[in-house]
């Protein structure tokens, strides 16, 4: 691998756009059908051969370049640069790993992870589909094949490839595991390499597809859940009472026109949502496990629109609606101004002051950080933040509740007693020597003043003012 300096580096890529540009200049009228198929089969020998330029200066991203200096991982950094998703980033960073040119410890240069589907991608025999069947396959295999039979079979089916399409060669390369493993035998290690599940995008009408591998114990876990509540009859969410426990009754039964699948899918949503009414799960981030939705009284009053959860799910209003009949509500008044503020070097809010403050700005507000607006779940911290600047959040005396005896004052979750300290480790009281009396502590409780609230603001224009007011 030569190294090459930056104006050739800019020359050549200024010379592609050059050509390309040429090239959609041209007309093809002239061209007879043969030599039109010709040409788009040139077409596809370069797209195929593209990904194979993009390898080096992604493995090189990822090799020599810091988080804050990208501004995020490498996978956020791809995916707000190239302006694609960040599951097609993940793609390309992962393929890079595995037909990319890589360096040893010592420098010296290595041959990429597949060596064989990295040349045919080169030279633009295979594209990203039959990519894909191959990486798979190898990834597939089980440990207990020797790395010479992998190499081996890596460079028999990406000979394969240049001769059959992505589905022929899916089929090849299942015939070609049944050879390596003709007994089936997996470990748990290999097991555990493959299981994942994923929840897709939410579509149009509000549906996602949900896919992925499941591990034997939770299959059986989860045929012994659908065993119970996927029964037919049971709930049954077009019934004017489900049946959640117990036989359902004869009636009940038949009158059930859902299908397996449907069944499976109302087990399935009744076992998590008695999960979450059981409390068992804790808490996360410092809230319980919950539902956390947040929708306008305009809309709740209609009926009609759409509420947000926490995660970034839109739910229809008539499902917003069911689910409250049964949940512990929180109602947030804002008057266009701010109802917190952020201003504490330590997380005092209460989990009910945090719900507010989810509704109100969707996430976090730190300025100036990438991605900084995330949902509820994801972790208070971000990847280009040394600290979890979340945690320097205080509520504003513009949000007040109710306390137990009627009054309006904000509940602020540290000791007023310390409102001043930096220590708050308390004094021990010095020990008296045989010869010395210490008088007993005062007992007269001390005078209560008027406390001051000072909160720093931050204009526009950048300069810091100071702002004093009483709190009531």
């Amino acid at each position: 691998m030569r190294s090459d300096s930056r104006e050739e580096i800019v020359e050549v890529f200024d010379e592609l756009d050059a050509c390309l540009k040429r090239a959609l200049d041209l007309s093809f009228e002239v061209l007879s059908t043969p030599e039109a198929l010709a040409m788009l089969g040139r077409c596809e020998t370069l797209r195929r051969r593209l990904p194979a330029v993009e390898h080096p200066l992604i493995n090189q991203l990822g090799a020599q370049a810091e988080e804050a200096e990208l501004g995020g991982t490498l996978r956020f950094a791809l995916a707000q640069r190239l302006r694609i998703t960040p599951a097609e980033a993940s793609r390309r960073i992962r393929e890079a790993e595995d037909l990319g040119a890589r360096r040893a410890v010592t420098g010296e240069p290595l041959e990429p992870v597949l060596p064989a589907t990295a040349a045919a991608q080169r030279a633009g025999q295979i594209g990203p589909g039959r990519v894909a069947v191959i990486r798979s396959f190898m990834h597939r295999l089980p440990g207990f094949v020797d790395a010479e039979t992998r190499q081996h079979a890596e460079a028999h089916l990406a000979g394969l490839a240049a001769q059959h399409r992505p589905d022929d060669l899916d089929k090849l390369a299942d015939k070609l595991t049944d050879c390596l493993n003709p007994d089936g035998d997996f470990s748990d290690d290999d097991r555990a390499r493959r299981r994942g599940v994923t929840l897709g995008r939410q579509q149009p009408d509000g549906m996602s597809q949900l896919s992925g591998w499941v591990t034997p114990e939770l299959r059986a876990t989860m045929e012994a859940v659908w065993a119970k509540l996927a029964a037919p009859g049971m709930c049954n969410p077009e019934d004017t009472a489900p049946v959640l426990d117990g036989t359902p009754p004869e009636q009940t039964a038949q009158r059930d026109t859902r299908g397996a699948a449907q069944r499976n899918h109302d087990g399935l949503l009744a076992a998590l949502r008695a999960l979450l009414a059981s409390g068992n799960l804790g808490q996360h981030n410092g809230l319980p496990a919950t539902i956390i939705v947040t929708a306008t009284l305009k809309e709740l009053q209609a009926g009609t629109g759409h509420g947000l959860t926490a995660g970034g799910t839109l739910l229809p209003m008539s499902d917003v609606i069911r689910i409250a009949s049964h949940a512990h509500h929180y109602l947030a008044i804002f008057d266009k101004g701010t109802a917190l503020a952020l201003y504490h070097t330590k997380r005092l809010a209460s989990p009910a002051q945090r719900i507010v403050l989810y509704a109100k700005d969707r996430g976090c507000t730190f300025p100036n950080v990438p991605g900084a607006r995330l949902p509820l779940r994801s972790p208070p911290l971000h990847p280009v933040c040394e600290m979890p600047h979340h945690r320097r959040q205080r509520p504003s005396a513009g949000l007040r509740r109710a306390s137990p005896a009627g009054r309006t004052r904000l509940d602020y979750p540290q000791e007023r007693a310390r409102r001043h300290r930096m220590d708050t480790t308390p004094t021990p009281r010095p020990r008296p020597t045989p010869h010395q009396q210490i008088p007993p502590p005062r007992q007269t409780p001390p005078r209560r003043r008027r406390p001051r609230r000072r909160t720093l603001a931050l204009n526009p224009s950048g300069s810091t003012t100071r702002r004093v007011a009483s709190r009531c």
